[in-house]
Parts: structure tokens; sequence; C-alpha cells
């Protein structure tokens, strides 16, 4: 068992090694040759995983890309029908009706929910109540549970819905737009100072307006009781609307300016509210004063008729009378009408009771038209041969608004000259220019 020693079959297996080692040289091969020659190949990059390999070519590259392509816009055709699909299913599943009321409450919302006015007749119960309104008959509405109840009474003006008519709200103010309009916030510029003449006028119009509402106890030391009412009557431009803007700049209570037009309303029953309306209000601000410009509108005489439209005007002007003179104490309001026709005005609404005094404007006379012309040529630049006193004493039928109009005429024909001074000239070319025929009512020349 030495070193020396080999295992038995050991020296075989060297031999059989040998003769593998020569089965396995071959002949000599010279090397190919270089595919190209001349200039040095350039290495490319080796694919990632392919340890050096190259990708397989592909050769039909564009049909490939065309045939990707027509699969993608087959998908986007079919995604499209199954959405379409799935639509007109839900449709089928949801009531026509239901979908249009759906799409109605939605544009609504979007518009904003109109509401009208009406007037609360009656309330009946907490949640219920009686309401009108001017487009229609009275309904029985509910009145929502949000709405203040502490602010609701008979006569207020309500929001009602515009479907369903159910009280949605209560207006803060519930005066009438049109009444609140009337009222005078800004006292006229006019003042007892611009009234020419008119001496006799402005004493009365103080006495039986001014002088109750700012000493009432001399009416009561005396034992009277005050006027209610004055009305205002003489030819155009005499000086009327003058003297009432004269005493809204002089008092200090509220002033209502009424045009008798503005009474007449289009349906029925208007008229006759907007007048309890503007007394109701005039009662709220007293004390104060009512000016009812032309007021031969409404109030003229009464007879049988046919039309529906004078039925109400004389429904109107019933109101007007029973306002006047009524069971209801007007307290501090007084009430100043004009007009340039009186004899047409019905007796009922001149009767002592509802216009205790009735105040005439004459055209003026020589002293009133002096003084008019003053007023009106105190801030002009007359020239030196200007003599007023020519037109003063004329016998033309010249009102106070005729002598005005004249003085501004006459201003115009200067400028139109370029002058700054006023001559006779100017004057007298104004006069004839002014002047109407009084048969005619139509300035001289005017057709010629």
């Amino acid at each position: 068992m030495g070193n020396g020693q080999s295992l038995p079959g050991e020296g075989g297996g060297q031999q059989q090694g040998k003769k593998g080692d020569q089965k396995q040289k071959k002949k000599w091969v010279p090397p190919t040759p270089p595919e190209r020659v001349g200039k040095k190949k350039k290495k490319r990059g080796t694919v990632s995983g392919a340890a050096g390999g190259k990708l397989p070519p592909i050769a039909p590259a564009t049909k490939c890309k065309l045939r990707a392509l027509k699969l993608e816009r087959v998908k986007d055709w079919l995604l499209m029908e199954e959405e379409f699909v799935a639509r007109q299913e839900a449709e089928k599943a949801t009531p026509r009706d239901e979908r249009d009321e759906e799409e109605r409450s939605k544009l609504d919302d979007l518009r904003g929910m109109p509401l009208s006015v009406g007037t609360l007749e009656e309330i009946i119960d907490d949640n219920h109540g009686i309401v009108s309104s001017a487009m229609g008959p009275e309904y029985y509405v509910n009145i929502l549970s949000f709405v203040d109840k502490t602010q609701l009474e008979p006569g207020c003006a309500v929001l009602l819905h515009h479907k369903h008519s159910a009280v949605v709200g209560v207006l803060a103010d519930d005066a009438d737009p049109m009444v609140s309009v009337m009222k005078v916030d800004k006292a006229p510029q006019e003042s007892y100072a611009d009234v020419g003449g008119l001496e006799d006028q402005i004493m009365e119009i103080k006495e039986a307006v001014e002088l109750p509402l700012t000493h009432p106890e001399l009416y009561e030391d005396i034992g009277i009781k005050p006027p209610k009412g004055v009305i205002l009557y003489g030819e155009p431009g005499t000086g009327k609307t003058l003297l009432a803007k004269a005493v809204a700049n002089s008092t200090s209570a509220s002033f209502l300016r009424v045009v008798g037009s503005e009474l007449i309303q289009k349906y029925l029953g208007d008229g006759p509210k907007l007048v309890r309306e503007l007394f109701r209000v005039a009662d709220d601000m007293s004390p104060s004063i009512v000016f009812l410009d032309e007021i031969d509108a409404v109030g003229t005489k009464r007879y049988d008729s046919q039309s529906g439209g004078e039925k109400e005007i004389q429904r109107t002007m019933l109101e007007l009378l029973n306002q006047l003179d009524g069971f209801d104490d007007r307290g501090d309001v007084k009430v100043i009408m004009a007009t340039n026709r009186i004899e047409s005005l019905d007796p009922a609404l001149l009767r002592p009771g509802r216009i205790d005094r009735k105040i005439e404007f004459p055209l003026p006379d020589a002293k009133t038209k002096r003084h008019i012309f003053g007023i009106h040529t105190s801030r002009m630049n007359l020239s030196e041969d200007v003599q007023l006193e020519e037109f003063v004493m004329a016998k033309d039928d010249l009102s106070g608004a005729d002598i005005k109009a004249l003085c501004t005429e006459a201003g115009l024909l200067a400028l139109r000259e370029r002058r700054m001074q006023i001559t006779h000239q100017d004057f007298k070319t104004a006069k004839d220019k002014v002047l109407y025929k009084k048969k005619e009512n139509v300035p001289d020349g005017m057709f010629l």
C-alpha cells in the first residue's frame, strides 16, 4: 500500500485519453475573408438580453402598422356603440314624462323662479289664507311654514308661487310703487318770491293749507275747523302749478304730487285701489299735502255710459269723493287740486266739506305784468333802448307763462345774432312769435 503502487485500471485510462485527442484533431482550414474591405465596420450596440445577438428582421413593417391603426379604429367604434346601447337602455327604463319634468325643473332652477305679487284678503288659520291678484279671482292657498306669520295681516302685499299661488313671502314695503314715485323728495326751487303778483291767492292758500298744519291751535281758539282742501282754477299759464311748487318749497310737510291721468288704470279696480293707497300713504306720512293736478281727467260730471272705461273712471272719482269726505278722518292731510276747466267738474266734488275754498287765477293786470316782467328780466342783460312798459300797457291778454316765453324768446334771438345784449326789437319780434290767436289757438303765420 506504498506510494509507488498504482490502482488497477489507471494505466488503461490514460491510454484511452490519448486516443480521443487524436480523433478530435481536424485538418487546418484557412480563415474566411472579411465581409467588407477598405472601411472599418462600426460596432453596433447589442440588445439587452440578446448577448450580442440581433433582432430578427421584419419585412412587412408598414402593413403591420396600418393593421394596428385599423384595429384601434374598430375598437373606438365598438366602444361608441356600447355607450350608445347603454344610453338607450337607460332611456327605456325612465318614462319620458318624468324625464321631461326633470329637465324642466333643472331649467327653472337655472333661470330662477318668478314670484307673483298678490294681496292677502283673509287669514283662515296658521297654514291657509285667501289671496287675490289683479289678474284673476281669489284663491284659497297654503301659507308655507317659513313665512313670518307676525307680518301677515289682511290687506298686506304677499309673494305668491307662480304655479300653486302659495304664499312664500311678505313684502316689507307694501306701498304701491306708483305711490312711492309720487312723493316729492327734493323740494322745488320755486318760492313765493318767484310768483308775480297773486298776493290774494297766496294769502288764501296759506290760510287754507299751511296755517292749519303749522298752527292748528289758532283754529281751535276761534272755534272753527280748518278747510280740508282747496281747488285752483283759471286760464292756462296763470301760475296754478307754480304756486303749488312754492307751497312745497316753503312747507316742511310731506308733499305728494299726482296727475289726474295717473289714477286711470287698465284693469278694473286698480284706479280706486290706487286712490286708497295714495291717501293711506299720505296719512302715514302726515302732516302731508296731496296735490292733484289736472283733476278734470277723473272728476268730470257723471252720466250714463255703456263704456267700461267711463264706468271705471267714475268709480275712481267715487273713491276720491269717499276719501275726501268719508267716515274716516284724514287728520293732517290737506288736498290741493288744480284744473283749467272747473265747469266740467262734478258738483259733488266741489261742494263744501270736500273742497272748502276755491281760488281763482285770472289773467294778470298791468301791475302783475310789471311784476312778472321784473322777475324774468332781473338777470337778463338788456340794452338801454328796451322799454318794458310798452309791453306791460299793451292790451294783449298775456298770461304769466306767455311773459316768460316772451323773455326767453328775446334772449334766443339775441344769441342767434351773437349779441350779448337784448334789444327792444328782440322783444317785439318775440312778442309776435309768442302771441296766439285766441280763437284758433294757433301762432300767427304758422301755416302761411
